[in-house]
């Protein structure tokens, strides 16, 4: 179980949910909810079974997992992020990396624009898997390894400007060419496509269909895995 020390995104919470969010609107300019609806899909007919949200946030994302016949649940970290997530899905305050959740329990696990907040991604990806049951599905969607980070200059939106640094590993950074985001606030954990990629295999799912978002040049990168029948 989670302690009690103040995560992160407690300090931005009302500036996430009020601004940042709220900046959006109902546009989808980056593909995220696009990607969920891709890769996701439909819950099959008549069940409803439970999406989990890996770190949720706000619960954002709960119409469009809920639009597609799932029923969404969420886990995070922030205490000021679950606050707002409360009256869009069942939520609970929860480690990503010990998920308090059954062996195969689940059907479906998602984690959107969060694996840049997780320095042990790979063992939260472990942890997706074990709750997953066999045949259950799960889907990333976040930033663009290859053309988002501390090492990218993205200021002109017709080029994005790549230094060096996109092959350091787990290096954490708050550096960002806006003061708009979220990474110069709390800061972000970097992976290269192929760390990312291994990741999923190394937790014993099977990579199946990947998406990217974004214009002209993509800002998401998104994938869906299954968990092999037994």
């Amino acid at each position: 179980m989670p302690n009690s020390t103040p995560a992160p995104y407690d300090a931005i919470a009302d500036w996430y949910e009020t601004e940042f969010l709220a900046a959006q609107g109902d546009s989808d300019p980056i593909g995220v909810d696009a990607a969920i609806t891709t890769l996701l899909g439909t819950a099959p007919e008549g069940t409803g079974p439970a999406c989990l949200e890996i770190g949720c946030g706000t619960g954002a994302h709960a119409a469009t997992v809920r639009a597609l016949g799932w029923t969404p649940v969420g886990v995070d970290l922030s205490s000021g992020m679950l606050a707002y997530a409360a009256g869009r899905l069942p939520v609970a305050r929860a480690d990503a990396e010990h998920l308090p959740i059954g062996t195969g329990a689940l059907d479906a696990v998602i984690a959107v624009m969060v694996h840049t907040d997780m320095p042990g991604y790979a063992r939260v990806v472990a942890e997706a898997a074990r709750i997953l049951r066999p045949g259950g599905r799960f889907v990333h969607v976040g930033v663009h390894p290859c053309f988002c980070g501390g090492f990218a200059d993205r200021g002109d939106p017709a080029a994005a400007v790549i230094r060096p640094g996109y092959l350091d590993a787990g290096r954490w950074t708050t550096d960002s060419w806006t003061s708009n985001g979220v990474r110069d606030k709390v800061g972000a954990t970097h992976w290269p496509l192929p760390d990312l990629l291994h990741m999923v295999t190394a937790a014993g799912l099977v990579l199946e269909r990947f998406t990217e978002g974004g214009t002209p040049v993509p800002i998401t990168f998104s994938l869906r895995a299954s968990k092999p029948d037994a």
